[in-house]
């Protein structure tokens, strides 16, 4: 098993997955009043604003031929096909459950250093992921349509499709880090997103805010700083300060802050059958963690 963090480490990743999770009900809050498409542009203008005051501290970096690639394939998984799947499945499924798949994004990251970076991946992760992905379409086909979730199959399907995109980010954030600030790629991909979503809200299906509201207003806020900047501030923090393996495993505690202040501010719910999808999901992610002893795996040898 992984190692536990302790210390400063380990709280600011529990705060940041705190405000991760929040996330979601912060989402569902500003859906509720103004489109999707202006609360994903505001909350990526505000944070790229707030950066911006602190480029000069920021901006540095070693590029090397062949980043560009990299770059791009960043920039467009997170913010800009992840926010549209993202904001497609919110409108869909309920926060509770979209939280809920975002269990499968450390697996989903293994895989992909497994195929694209050739890092070893024990067979604990390959069973994990099927007993996961097997929990998370259980919790979709076995969700009742409401208010909150009036087409939970389709929202579920267009969340795990953003953590696709969430593991692509993820594994160029990593080839990148080593040479880039990590502040200045959090504000690439702020900026990026701007300018990405922006002609969105001139299309004529973009409805544009004709009053001001107090609970939109503030979710976006809390969004564009609190969780684009104060998460992301904190979880670098972690990292650099502990093994990334370590940190990622903390990701887990995402899904049990939304389903909880989902439950709590939301008044949210899983059914019976739901809530043993999401135990088939932990133990999937429990057990793709999970590293047997060297006596142990000397023993698996002989």
């Amino acid at each position: 098993m992984y190692k536990v963090a302790i210390g400063a480490p380990g709280l600011s990743l529990i705060l940041a997955m705190l405000l991760w999770g929040s996330s979601f009900i912060a989402l569902k809050l500003a859906f509720q009043v103004y489109d999707p498409m202006v609360v994903i542009f505001s909350r990526m203008l505000i944070a790229s604003l707030c950066l911006l005051l602190i480029l000069p501290t920021i901006w540095r970096f070693e590029y090397r031929r062949g980043d560009s690639k990299y770059l791009l394939l960043m920039a467009i998984c997170e913010p800009c096909l992840y926010f549209l799947f993202e904001a497609a499945a919110l409108e869909n499924t309920s926060a509770a459950q979209a939280g809920m798949i975002t269990s499968l994004l450390p697996l989903m990251v293994a895989l992909g250093a497994y195929f694209i970076f050739r890092e070893r991946c024990h067979r604990n992760i390959w069973i994990g992921f099927g007993l996961a992905i097997a929990g998370a379409g259980l919790l979709s086909i076995a969700a009742n349509a409401q208010a909150s979730a009036p087409n939970p199959l389709r929202g579920n399907v267009q969340e795990l499709l953003a953590m696709v995109c969430a593991a692509g980010y993820t594994l160029s954030l990593k080839h990148l880090s080593s040479r880039y600030s990590t502040w200045l790629l959090t504000a690439l991909q702020a900026w990026i997103g701007s300018l990405f979503f922006f002609p969105f809200l001139l299309l004529p299906s973009t409805p544009l805010p004709q009053s001001f509201d107090i609970q939109g207003v503030g979710a976006i806020i809390y969004l564009g700083t609190l969780v684009n900047i104060g998460a992301y501030g904190l979880y670098n923090f972690a990292v650099s300060r502990i093994p990334v393996s370590q940190a990622s495993a903390y990701i887990n505690l995402i899904p049990v802050f939304t389903l909880l202040l989902a439950m709590a501010l939301l008044g949210e719910s899983l059914n019976l059958i739901q809530w043993f999808a999401s135990a088939l999901v932990f133990a999937g992610v429990w057990l793709s963690q999970y590293r047997p002893s060297i006596k142990n795996a000397l023993l698996e040898t002989t």
